[in-house]
């Protein structure tokens, strides 16, 4: 954990001075408002690391005993990002034999010692009636509230523990405000580029973020971990969890590569990248082209009873005999009243449109370019296998040669309820 500590300082300064001095992709200029917004976002980042840090000292001092703490039998989510893993997510984190990993536990409370600290304070503000809670509410709702077509959110919702890397400097979304971080890009290849020693400090790092987790909520638990930002990490967090189920969402890749850049595009504005950033915008395309190769290869290597796949077409279809498949695939028990929740959220999802727009040709892209460049893809069973490689030309023939690519708005994943955003874990 030192050794990471000093690594992190180490690549922090550098991110510093390259954000501060150094085009943000190599090509567009550095702009008086990216150095503005670099001035007032790295004291910030700075000081939550420090935080970070010092929660994790403090939690071999006070709560020596997570380290006893076993992660038996984790149930992996991964796929493509804008795939359905968010929404399949929220419905599994319903289940009360899971626990997973919230939005505030991610962004704030890492350690054990900050998690105890904020429950403290949760039990003190219930205490004196929510006057706290409830102006975090009215705060959260509007920070929140633009992601509602990306990525909808709260700080009580089920979200990616990717965000827990953060201390460490490797979690993905630091692309959008160092594009330039080698370091980053080489994580979004980390089964095939990252050196050894490296893979197994970060795996062992992330392990004990899993275990400080169910030290908190309960070891007896089943750790619920969904990412899709670690489809390049999947045949590692095969190793290093040897008892790990893994199910995998895909998408068709002429959907799914306009959508992921649809949604960083804000972002990337946001730091003063260019949103059309034609680095970036190749550099992702190489590495969504390498997720569905990883997660492929996952397939491949796992014994069935470890590995689920499923595309959008199935969930779309029909979310319960989806998860109640997957969940006789796995060897997962399935509650009475774990079934009845499927059957509402099933119900629910014929109620939810999409408004997130997007195309292949606002980013330059070419359908048959990305049907060529992720061929490999089409070969999955979940997206068809052969045969949907020529799926997605007729489509584009009806739609103008692909020209938009949006959710359809038949059958779509749900949200999830207000027990699903309520409970906690």
């Amino acid at each position: 954990m030192f050794r990471l500590f000093l690594i992190s300082i180490k690549r922090f300064w550098a991110l510093g001075l390259r954000a501060l001095t150094q085009s943000p992709d190599g090509t567009a200029a550095l702009r008086p408002r990216r150095v503005l917004v670099m001035l007032a976002f790295l004291p910030v980042l700075a000081l939550a690391q420090l935080i970070h840090w010092l929660g994790f000292l403090l939690d071999d001092l006070l709560f020596r005993g997570w380290r006893n703490v076993e992660v038996h039998a984790p149930v992996f989510v991964l796929g493509v990002p804008r795939s359905g893993t968010t929404r399949l997510h929220q419905v599994l984190a319903q289940d009360p034999q899971f626990t997973t990993f919230r939005t505030w536990e991610c962004l704030f409370a890492p350690s054990v010692t900050q998690r105890r600290f904020w429950l403290a304070l949760a039990r003190i503000d219930t205490s004196l009636g929510r006057p706290f809670g409830r102006l975090l509410g009215w705060l959260e709702r509007r920070v929140f509230a633009g992601l509602d077509d990306v990525h909808a959110m709260s700080l009580r919702t089920p979200e990616e523990d990717y965000f827990a890397l953060m201390p460490i400097l490797s979690c993905f979304i630091l692309a959008l405000p160092f594009p330039g971080f080698e370091h980053i890009w080489r994580i979004g290849r980390f089964d095939r580029d990252l050196p050894q020693d490296e893979r197994r400090l970060i795996l062992a790092y992330y392990r004990d973020c899993l275990k400080r987790h169910l030290y908190v909520h309960g070891s007896d638990r089943l750790l619920l971990s969904k990412n899709a930002a670690f489809a390049p990490l999947a045949q590692s967090l095969a190793d290093r969890f040897p008892d790990a189920r893994f199910i995998v969402c895909l998408r068709d890749p002429l959907e799914t590569v306009p959508s992921q850049l649809s949604s960083i595009a804000d972002g990337l504005a946001f730091f003063g990248v260019p949103p059309d950033s034609a680095p970036v915008r190749d550099r992702l395309v190489a590495q969504l082209a390498f997720y569905y190769e990883n997660l492929d290869a996952l397939r491949r290597r796992l014994p069935p009873e470890r590995h689920a796949a499923l595309g959008m077409a199935e969930l779309r279809a029909g979310l319960a005999p989806a998860l109640e498949r997957i969940y006789d695939k796995l060897g997962l028990a399935l509650s009475p009243a774990f079934a009845a929740t499927l059957a509402a959220e099933q119900a629910s999802a014929r109620r939810y449109r999409s408004s997130h727009h997007y195309s292949l040709e606002q980013f330059g892209l070419d359908a048959a370019e990305i049907r060529r460049r992720f061929a490999a893809a089409y070969r999955h069973p979940a997206l068809g296998g052969d045969g949907a490689a020529t799926a997605p030309e007729s489509a584009s023939a009806q739609n103008g040669a692909a020209a938009t690519a949006a959710h359809p708005p038949a059958a779509p994943l749900p949200r999830p309820g207000a027990a699903a955003r309520a409970a906690s874990c």
